[in-house]
């Protein structure tokens, strides 16, 4: 399908064998009162993470499933993308507006359906310095984690995501190569 992002149609990764971190899988966008970090909690990404990093993502949603539903289902979405958004506050009494991040994807924006807030200064949005406010946004679509996209956040925009695809991309060899490699000692071990 020429419309259909390169890479849709891979099989899903094992997890247990990635190695990079939640800032290798994150956007960043920040003024000098605000910083927002942005990670997508897709399942074409999410197993390129370590073991405990893959783990605590995996428990965080696996835990939320019922309020992520909730809110899809109210919207009438299936399957919706899924994202962790935390804003860092970098000044006193920083007020944040969560409606006003949204994803530009193929020159279409989209804006979040809703938030499964994991902070309870999510809700009052307002932050003082060095504190932080998270929570699981859902948008109408999968993130197109094997394409680009941009994050934006009033005028502040990251373009990044296109950056990472060579990591992403090596990444994937190197689980793929592990899990072949601890394939094939299991089935020697039995073998023996």
């Amino acid at each position: 399908d020429p419309g259909k992002p390169v890479g849709q149609s891979r099989r899903p990764l094992p997890a247990g064998y990635g190695s990079l971190s939640q800032d290798d899988l994150s956007l960043r966008v920040r003024n000098d009162e605000l910083e927002i970090r942005f990670i997508p909690l897709d399942p074409e990404v999410i197993p390129l993470l370590a073991r405990d990093a893959y783990q605590a993502l995996r428990t965080l949603v696996e835990t939320r499933r019922r309020g992520i539903d909730s809110v899809a289902s109210r919207a009438g979405v299936a399957q919706p993308g899924l994202a962790l958004v935390s804003f860092f506050g970098l000044r006193p009494d920083v007020r944040f507006d969560p409606q006003t991040l949204t994803l530009l994807i193929r020159n279409q924006i989209f804006r979040p359906l809703g938030f499964i807030p994991l902070t309870p200064k999510f809700t009052s949005q307002q932050l003082g310095v060095r504190e932080q406010a998270s929570a699981i946004y859902l948008f109408e679509q999968d993130i197109p984690v094997n394409d680009s996209f941009t994050l934006q956040y009033g005028g502040l925009l990251s373009e990044e995501w296109r950056n990472k695809q060579s990591l992403l991309d090596r990444e994937r060899a190197r689980v793929s190569a592990r899990a072949r490699s601890q394939t094939r000692d299991t089935v020697r071990g039995v073998a023996q």
